[in-house]
């Protein structure tokens, strides 16, 4: 089953000087618990992708549509609801707030929604068992390695247990072994608790973790391939 669908997208940036185009006229489909990266030069379009599947930005024209929901013909008002339960987004810089602890940024976007105080204990003690970080759970970032600040941001985005999770360049700043033991935390995150991943990276090691990879250049589409 789909849980991805874009068709005919373009995306459009109006600058002082030109019209700047990074996607056009693009078709994806990604099935529901595929692991999906986008590769590309820089420029390719890789990012503006993920945040149009994100909801961060809408299209100049065509639609994106993850599961039941048109997300690119939605209100303002809509998408921030919808984002809020329905994507969970991994960034390479992690984006902690440095004076809370890794149990508060965990809960922060469950403070925008309805739910009790056990309610909300419960789903961060959740994230945070699925990416090993229980007893972190009340370090600060700048007590934590930056391999554990990027499993507490990941903790953050599946907090809610959002349709889709994307993630940019999420190894970026690790080294490799943090940066494995991120992905094999990833694949567990596809594998076994069934989650939708689309993950932007320049690193041919990094997709090989992937179930498929998506090469971008010029703002289409160019090769896709199941990785071997």
């Amino acid at each position: 089953m789909n849980l991805i669908e874009v068709r005919g997208v373009t995306k459009t940036f109006a600058t002082a000087s030109e019209a700047v185009t990074p996607i056009e006229n693009l078709d994806l489909t990604v099935v529901r618990g595929e692991f999906v990266v986008l590769m590309g030069p820089s420029g390719s379009g890789k990012t503006t992708l993920l945040h149009l599947l994100a909801g961060i930005d809408r299209p100049t024209a065509g639609t994106v549509r993850i599961g039941a929901d048109e997300v690119s013909a939605m209100t303002p008002a809509a998408l921030a609801r919808w984002r809020t339960r329905g994507v969970g987004y991994v960034f390479q810089q992690y984006n902690l707030i440095p004076v809370l602890t890794a149990y508060e940024n965990v809960e922060v976007p469950l403070l925008l929604l309805p739910l009790s105080r056990t309610r909300r204990e419960q789903m961060v003690g959740t994230a945070l068992a699925a990416v090993g970080l229980s007893d972190r759970a009340h370090h600060l970032p700048r007590q934590l390695s930056g391999g554990q600040q990027q499993r507490v941001a990941i903790a953050r985005a599946i907090v809610t247990d959002p349709l889709l999770v994307v993630a940019d360049e999420p190894t970026g700043n690790l080294d490799r072994a943090a940066a494995t033991r991120t992905l094999e935390l990833f694949r567990r995150l596809v594998d076994e608790f069934g989650k939708t991943l689309v993950m932007v990276t320049h690193d041919p090691q990094v997709a090989k973790a992937a179930d498929r990879v998506v090469h971008l250049d010029k703002g289409r589409i160019v090769a896709e391939a199941p990785h071997a």
